[in-house]
């Protein structure tokens, strides 16, 4: 795997930055404080094709203590295929899921977000892992997020469009199609066919 200590150096300076302007009261630290946040955004721009200053206009939307983001991943099969949406983002497959709202749980966040991007009317059934993004071979990402994967039951629906996907299929596990490797990787979809097989297993904690 390649050294990807930057990013985490990026991500510590963003954090110690967003915490520092959340309670400091001092005008000399609060100018410290941005310029940490230019450094961090200056770190990211040097690995990526985006410009730093596109960087800290995206940190800047940032308040209170940072942490980690949730990101939510509904796991649905029917027979032996697994339920797989087609991004418009990047043209690649992913599994339905994405952002948990404020005020919102995990498992409202899964049956929302499988309805939106597939069509499909779900119901949580039970957590089958919870993820750091940084550890399963994602793309770099400056904010850190945890990705939490929930078993669905089939209900209802049908497949439809949305304003984020083209599509909603279920797949065999020798025929997943190109994925989106910014929302999920090989990796895990095969620990999804693995839980499938597997329904005694408990859930996986990194």
């Amino acid at each position: 795997m390649a050294d990807r200590r930057w990013l985490d150096w990026a991500q510590s300076l963003h954090s110690l930055a967003q915490a520092g302007l959340t309670y400091t009261e001092n005008p000399f630290d609060v100018e410290r404080y941005h310029k940490l946040q230019e450094i961090a955004a200056e770190i990211v721009a040097a690995h990526t094709l985006i410009e730093p200053v596109n960087w800290l206009a995206l940190l800047d939307g940032e308040m209170g203590y940072a942490t980690p983001k949730l990101d939510v991943r509904g796991i649905i099969f029917k027979e032996d295929r697994i339920l797989l949406v087609k991004e418009l983002a990047d043209g690649g497959w992913t599994l339905p899921g994405g952002w948990i709202d404020l005020n919102e749980s995990p498992r409202r966040a899964a049956e929302r977000e499988v309805w939106e991007e597939s069509g499909y009317v779900v119901k949580a059934a039970r957590l089958l892992g919870v993820y750091d993004r940084n550890l399963h071979g994602f793309p770099p990402q400056i904010f850190h997020t945890y990705k939490l994967f929930i078993l669905c039951d089939l209900l209802g629906g049908a497949p439809a469009l949305s304003i984020e996907t083209g599509g909603a299929e279920f797949f065999a596990r020798d025929q997943i199609p190109p994925l989106s490797v910014a929302r999920v990787t090989p990796e895990l979809i095969e620990r999804m066919f693995e839980h499938h097989l597997h329904p005694e297993w408990d859930p996986d904690l990194d």
